[in-house]
């Protein structure tokens, strides 16, 4: 198969899809890659070593659409690509569509075949190409907070780890998957008194076993969130529904009650946000006031720490891209249930329901194109 790997144009997205270790993996496997020129250098990554790995090192993103059968992003595929899209060809990426009504139509019209890293599923019901961002969203969270919340930023002046004879700050996470965990036990190690919540009893137990003793494990409700929001420093935002629109757990009324100068943090801003203020911001403008709260929306966070996250993101996505480029979209479906469910739209239908329930369009089973 010929793959294409894109440079990112999205504003201020420095990953990559794929390494140029992850390059020769594929190449070994007898397939040709083509790589946009400069792709890799927001991440470190020189097109000397893409071409060492054995690449074809390409001049513009058209010529990779063209010639590629499957073409790899991090990020969405903005509007100036929408039309290079071939019917037929494999778009693997980050999509987030059910946030994205513009993208969805695109991609509809584009009769490409498009898998979304974020809604390929393991049985268990983890999501093995969103967990190493999630993993470092999760992480930057805290780090974004806890600067946000210093007086020169707009924020209460509170030192979130505190110093002897002095209260630590107080954050609260709601939502306790792999961002909300990884959230805790930033704020945990700074010192923090820190809350997290979820809805699901089993991994509550789980939390109180194995979180510092300055993590307090709670049952979501919006009678708890209104309650802890009123105490808090820092509340982030990491609640997920896969590929649905996330629900919006602070009001706008609950925001009225914050201490001036608190930190909002919604990290599931790339799936509508899970607060009602939130809007989409970037990493040059990152936060917005609303009362005298500071919000922090940035949507891709992880592009802050580009190399990490491009050499995390190439460790989860390789197999998967290996297999669909070793067996073909619709053989790697039939073969893995993961990799089917990680289908959004097919042929111009949708396929993922979460998706098309966003904005009232028909859905297909993935199993229609599958028999």
């Amino acid at each position: 198969m010929i793959v294409g790997i894109l440079k990112e144009i999205k504003k201020e997205e420095n990953r990559v899809a794929m390494t140029p270790a992850g390059v020769e993996v594929m190449v070994h496997a007898g397939h040709t890659l083509l790589v946009e020129k400069n792709a890799g250098a927001g991440s470190g990554f020189a097109d000397e070593a893409y071409a060492e790995a054995g690449a074809t090192i390409v001049a513009t993103s058209a010529e990779i659409y063209a010639k590629s059968d499957m073409v790899m992003h991090v990020k969405e595929p903005q509007a100036s690509e929408y039309g290079m899209i071939r019917p037929g060809q494999i778009v693997f990426t980050y999509l987030h569509l059910a946030a994205d009504e513009p993208q969805t139509q695109a991609l509809i019209k584009s009769g490409a075949v498009c898998i979304a890293y974020e809604t390929i599923q393991k049985a268990d019901g983890s999501l093995p190409l969103l967990t190493p961002m999630s993993e470092v969203a999760g992480r930057m969270a805290i780090q974004q907070g806890a600067k946000y919340l210093e007086m020169a930023q707009g924020g209460n002046g509170v030192l979130l780890g505190g110093v002897p004879g002095v209260d630590p700050g107080t954050v609260v996470v709601i939502g306790g998957g792999v961002v909300g965990t990884h959230a805790a036990r930033m704020a945990c190690g700074l010192g923090a008194k820190v809350y997290i919540l979820d809805m699901n009893l089993d991994r509550l137990r789980h939390l109180s076993e194995v979180m510092p003793s300055n993590c307090f494990p709670l049952m979501s409700s919006p009678a708890t969130v209104r309650k802890l929001v009123r105490e808090a420093d820092v509340v982030v935002g990491a609640v997920l529904v896969t590929g649905a629109k996330a629900p919006k757990l602070v009001t706008r009324d609950m925001l009225k009650t914050m201490k001036p100068g608190s930190v909002l943090v919604d990290v599931a801003i790339d799936q509508g946000g899970c607060f009602e203020t939130s809007k989409a911001t970037t990493h040059t403008d990152p936060t917005f006031v609303v009362d005298g709260v500071v919000h922090y929306c940035v949507a891709n966070m992880p592009g802050a720490v580009a190399k990490t996250s491009t050499l995390a993101l190439t460790n989860a996505t390789l197999p998967y891209a290996l297999t669909i480029a070793n067996k073909g979209w619709k053989r790697a479906m039939q073969d893995s249930c993961e990799i089917a469910k990680g289908a959004n739209v097919i042929d111009g239908k949708i396929t993922f329901k979460g998706v098309a329930e966003a904005f009232g369009l028909d859905y297909v089973s993935v199993d229609t194109f599958l028999n």
